[in-house]
């Protein structure tokens, strides 16, 4: 589990599906079984509190995402109420929380170097994978698939982006507003015909 802070009243949390699988939950749990999410939120935040400094001292609002290759986004906000009352001797397990749940096609992995990119276009151009967008931002390369654009086995093309790569957290829309975009598509077919 990586957490960031993005301000003073929210909070990023990735987690892997492995960290999901340690802790005895299933991505299908996520949308279906609620008190083991809710308990899983309550660790997160617990988490946060000692490493981030990011006390739920309130109503909050708690957005997942879920990545088919990544793992899941968690974006924890704090949100004003003023009908809330802070009750000192209150519960203190309780936590107020409203949970967005959404599901993304899009993968993205992340790459420090341009040669593990060369490298990786190579393993899927023989596949039959040439679709692809690159982008470069913030000192890495990010390159960014829909999944209906994958031609092999899901697990295969995972396996081979993770052997070269890491899955990213920043968004499409990100890499969009803020990257460079270096080949907008088809950019494992143009990376392998020119490197």
């Amino acid at each position: 589990m990586r957490l960031e802070r993005l301000n003073s009243d929210k909070i990023k949390i990735f987690l892997t599906f492995d960290d999901l699988q340690e802790r005895g939950i299933t991505k299908e749990d996520m949308w279906t079984n609620l008190p083991k999410v809710q308990n899983l939120f309550r660790d997160m935040i617990m988490e946060a509190d000692d490493e981030l400094g990011f006390q739920a001292d309130g109503p909050i609002e708690v957005e997942v995402f879920s990545l088919p290759a990544q793992g899941m986004v968690v974006i924890v906000s704090k949100r004003f109420d003023p009908d809330f009352i802070d009750d000192e001797e209150g519960d203190d397990e309780f936590i107020e929380m409203q949970v967005t749940l959404d599901e993304s096609n899009e993968i993205i992995y992340t790459f420090n170097d341009f040669e593990d990119v060369i490298a990786l276009s190579h393993r899927l151009s023989p596949l039959g994978v040439k679709e692809g967008a690159l982008f470069h931002f913030d000192g890495s390369y990010y390159l960014f698939f829909e999944e209906n654009e994958i031609t092999i086995d899901l697990d295969t093309f995972i396996a081979l982006l993770a052997e070269f790569g890491n899955p990213s957290t920043v968004t499409q829309y990100r890499l969009m507003e803020y990257g460079n975009a270096i080949m907008s598509e088809k950019a494992i077919e143009h990376i392998k015909r020119y490197f």
